[in-house]
């Protein structure tokens, strides 16, 4: 293979191979200093299957990402999995995956043919999204911020003095499974009365069902809840205002730990626009009582889909420039 280094010294904008490994698919990007993704591949994740075929999922993205021109510009690997991660140890244990438990993904990735070489850097998807976020979208302007995703699951990453916040194992803000309801349902990650359990868009569905919400089609997803709900549908307005109160209370408590300015929210749900965002803003004045808590900005996130690819970029990009400083 040609030599990387000479190529990118002749002039070529160096990029960043980046992945992003979730329940359901497994992406891969070359993303450049300014956060555009070039070239996007991805996988549907095998995540019912044994760890050996989900990483064989993961060699695929490479495979593909590594036949395209603009690998050879590529000079090192981000990547955000679900979690929980240990970034000190490499390992990925993704809830949504049961084979990779303690599996070892920062070497496996590492000895892949095209990336055998290649700096990789390894973090949590959501802390990733906070990356992304802060250095290319809605929480740039912010030094102390919260930046959520909502989606399958609930994941969020901290930015706290102007940097991602990773923690001693890579999982702080790991906002989905801090207990909300004392009495709550039990949790697949051995917890009770999780954000997640009330907040995901999994959640949102399965309570408007409960409660008697049916979709015109065959569309039961929290897309099709969201639909309903701004149509006036009294199900669907409750089952939204429920997860943003679980949110809200969530939000409130890391503002009243750390001192938040904003809370970002990306993901999936996200995206019904004022149908969660307004009962989320309505809860939170509620919740964040405290005057220092009291203020924080409630923004929609602004990377949409890129933001785990372009996250586990601007990862690897931060450490790089840590590198280079000290």
């Amino acid at each position: 293979m040609p030599d990387r280094t000479a190529s990118v010294a002749d002039g070529a904008q160096a990029l960043v191979a980046a992945l992003d490994i979730g329940g359901t698919k497994i992406a891969g990007g070359l993303v450049d200093s300014a956060g555009r993704l070039l070239h996007q591949v991805q996988q549907p994740t095998p995540a019912r299957e044994d760890a050996g075929t989900v990483l064989a999922a993961v060699r695929r993205v490479l495979d593909e990402l590594a036949a395209h021109p603009l690998w050879e510009r590529a000079g090192s690997l981000g990547i955000g999995s679900a979690g929980p991660v240990d970034t000190a140890a490499g390992t990925v244990s993704p809830v949504n995956i049961p084979a990779w438990r303690g599996f070892p993904l920062l070497a496996e990735a590492g000895a892949h043919p095209a990336v055998r070489g290649l700096p990789v850097v390894l973090g949590g998807d959501a802390v990733a999204m906070a990356a992304a976020e802060h250095r290319y979208g809605a929480a740039r302007p912010y030094a102390d911020a919260l930046c959520l995703v909502v989606s399958t699951g609930v994941g969020a990453g901290l930015v706290l003095g102007g940097s991602v916040h990773h923690g001693r194992t890579g999982n702080a803000g790991h906002l989905g499974h801090i207990t909300v309801d004392l009495d709550g349902d039990p949790c697949p990650c051995g917890s009770r009365g999780c954000l997640e359990g009330l907040a995901s868009g999994t959640a949102i569905a399965a309570r408007a069902a409960r409660d008697g919400w049916r979709p015109e089609g065959r569309d039961a997803s929290a897309s099709a809840v969201a639909e309903a709900a701004r149509r006036g549908d009294p199900v669907a307005l409750a089952a939204f205002d429920r997860a943003a109160q679980a949110l809200a209370a969530g939000i409130a408590a890391t503002a009243t730990l750390v001192e938040i300015d904003a809370a970002v929210i990306g993901g999936g749900v996200a995206r019904a626009g004022d149908v969660l965002f307004a009962p989320l803003r309505r809860h939170l004045r509620t919740y964040a009582a405290l005057p220092f808590a009291a203020d924080v900005a409630v923004l929609p996130a602004r990377l949409g889909t890129d933001a785990g690819l372009v996250g586990a970029a601007a990862l690897a990009m931060t450490e790089s420039q840590e590198q280079h400083r000290s």
